[in-house]
């Protein structure tokens, strides 16, 4: 799908889910024959002419001006990842673009450095297309605490990944009390991504599997949700030591893959959730740790093993110190 495509495809979709009443817009109790607005009322709106509006949102002008698209983003309601999206799409619309396999994407050795000094705070480290690259002993104990510590070295095409880990694992599935919140921030932000990237080969290769193999993701992908993944608690369900409430934290160097962090308020159950946390999965608590490394049953492909061995290609192994 191309730029100009893309862009058609959000406008529509952001048009047809506004409602006239929520802008003022008034409907004299007519029925409409179509969802949200209609084009005329939205150009209005943006203060562009109705025949303009279409053509853009027909993708026959892409080279609409930044200011005319901050109306149009304005008229939509909108937020500022949305914005940026709208933006990204409407470039990739002006240019023509090579779909092309990116270099591999590396942690910068001061990020490795940064994770080692958290301690017991838990983190990961992500790519782009979500490819765990990194994670300190607590990051892999909360997150994927069924994978081998070892898992994020593996090549590319077998290290995990937490779009697919999250839409087809069933041990994080699990972690989240409400699955689909967490399953739409995944989505929301894989579209931003998207947008930003749009000749990356092996991104828009992961979005297609992920469309044909789960019908939920497909689902919110057409729904055309952008959100970036800055700060965001969730619920949490841990099968060592139960609810747990974080708050995961992206940073970013301005280069590179992107650091979450999970954190947890003071004096709080869930604060004593996580140092219990770190005492059963401490170094040489279990196989499969950081402190032993990987065990013959933390690396081996155990036949029929199904979960995130079989979408993520990492070996899997039992939560340490969990049931069996």
């Amino acid at each position: 799908m191309d730029g100009k495509t893309r862009l058609s495809d959000f406008l529509q979709a952001r048009r047809s889910q506004l409602r006239p009443q929520d802008i003022g817009v008034p409907t004299y109790g007519e029925q409409r024959r179509v969802p949200g607005l209609r084009r005329e009322e939205l150009a209005l709106l943006a203060g562009v002419s109705t025949s303009y509006y279409t053509r853009l949102e027909q993708g026959q002008s892409p080279g609409a001006s930044p200011e005319v698209l901050d109306a149009i983003a304005g008229a939509l309601r909108l937020d500022d990842s949305e914005r940026r999206y709208l933006h990204d799409l409407a470039r990739a619309g002006r240019r023509r673009t090579r779909s092309r396999r990116p270099a591999p994407e590396r942690v910068p050795e001061e990020t490795r450095q940064f994770l080692d000094v958290l301690g017991d705070v838990p983190a990961i480290v992500l790519g782009r297309r979500n490819d765990v690259l990194a994670w300190n002993r607590m990051g892999h104990a909360l997150f994927a605490g069924h994978l081998d510590f070892g898992a994020p070295d593996l090549p590319a095409a077998r290290r995990p990944n937490m779009a697919r880990l999250v839409f087809f694992d069933p041990h994080v599935r699990d972690l989240y009390a409400d699955w689909p919140d967490k399953a739409r921030a995944v989505v929301g932000n894989l579209r931003l991504v998207a947008a930003q990237y749009p000749e990356d080969a092996v991104l828009h290769a992961l979005l297609g599997e992920l469309s044909a193999k789960s019908a939920e993701f497909a689902s919110m992908w057409a729904d055309h949700r952008v959100r970036a993944c800055a700060v965001a608690p969730y619920e949490m369900r841990h099968p060592l030591v139960g609810p747990l409430t974080v708050v995961q934290q992206t940073m970013s160097s301005g280069r590179g893959p992107l650091t979450v962090v999970a954190t947890t308020e003071a004096g709080s159950p869930s604060r004593t959730a996580l140092a219990l946390l770190a005492q059963a999965t401490g170094e040489g608590a279990g196989p499969g740790g950081p402190a032993s490394g990987q065990t013959e049953a933390g690396t081996r492909r155990s036949a029929g093993t199904g979960g995130a061995d079989a979408v993520a290609g990492a070996p899997v192994r039992r939560w340490a110190g969990g049931p069996e």
